[in-house]
């Protein structure tokens, strides 16, 4: 996913600052896909999601934010 000749630029949330661990990172793909993964293992292995995806797992995180 990932070469030397194209490195991918990862994010990670505002909210995730300071010494919290419990981290995640998002970078844009080609054709719309996203690609996340876990902080504390960037050598690990990234998820990838179609932008549909990742749109309705944003909203299922917004409508579930305060249960």
């Amino acid at each position: 996913m990932n070469s030397a000749s194209h490195p991918l630029t990862w994010r990670k949330s505002s909210h995730s600052t300071g010494t919290n661990e419990n981290c995640v990172e998002v970078s844009s793909l080609s054709r719309g896909m996203l690609a996340m993964r876990d902080s504390k293992n960037p050598d690990g292995t990234a998820l990838t999601f179609t932008s549909k995806e990742w749109a309705a797992f944003i909203i299922s995180i917004k409508s579930t934010r305060y249960l």
